[in-house]
């Protein structure tokens, strides 16, 4: 059988924050569409899945391109699961289903300004390792961060509160936007950050949390101008 690879957009229907976020209009299009013609654009894909447990996010997925092959069950679909059960549930039914997975990756249905050349990316970190992850640099220095402990400020790490930014080791972080592993990898250990992946770096220009009215005012202008 020949194998296949595949991309699993998660989007479940009950978002608190931004109700409805998965497909709400910006610049004129579904978000999820951007991830869609993202994943369609690079090429890598024999098949691009929209794991929901909501029928109208379904219909919008197929109408620009993706496959609903299932319903994801409803104890999957709470704000309390993460996305490695969600990828495993997306594997474990399409194999079943017959299907021959060597390599998945997991896109977010919220990161519009993710380009298919950062997904190529990380399919070719595949050569190396069997996972791989967006990822960034954080914009300050975290061993000079500040926190407020029984109502006083005080230093995380005051060792290093008074050092130059330049002498500080950057540091990097998930930036929330792809996922790559083999499909033995997602179906027994994913450990996406550990020595067994490796970050795809991407400029944290092109990087923006989703969770507030105010996030999306900010990508609204972000799409504009990009």
């Amino acid at each position: 059988m020949t194998s296949i690879n595949i991309a699993v957009i998660p989007a479940r229907g009950g978002s608190q924050r931004i109700p409805r976020k998965n497909i709400k209009l910006l610049n004129g299009k579904p978000l999820i569409a951007y991830s869609i013609e993202t994943a369609l654009k690079s090429g890598l894909f024999d098949k691009v899945i929209v794991s929901t447990d909501d029928q109208e996010i379904a219909e919008v997925a197929r109408d620009w391109g993706a496959e609903t092959p299932f319903t994801r069950p409803d104890e999957l679909a709470d704000h309390f699961t993460g996305t490695t059960p969600v990828m495993q549930h997306a594997l474990r039914t399409l194999i079943k289903q017959g299907l021959n997975i060597e390599k998945a990756c997991l896109i977010y249905a919220t990161c519009p300004l993710l380009k298919a050349e950062d997904i190529h990316q990380g399919y070719l970190a595949l050569e190396k390792t069997p996972l791989s992850f967006s990822a960034t640099t954080f914009d300050f220095p975290v061993q000079r961060a500040l926190c407020i402990r029984n109502g006083k400020l005080q230093s995380m790490y005051p060792e290093h509160i008074g050092k130059r930014s330049q002498d500080l080791e950057e540091a990097i972080h998930d930036a929330g936007q792809f996922y790559w592993g083999t499909a033995e990898q997602w179906l027994t250990n994913p450990a996406m950050f550990s020595e067994l992946a490796t970050p795809i770096m991407l400029p944290r220009h092109r990087i923006q949390d989703l969770d507030t009215e105010e996030d999306w005012l900010r990508l609204q202008q972000l799409i504009l101008h990009s």
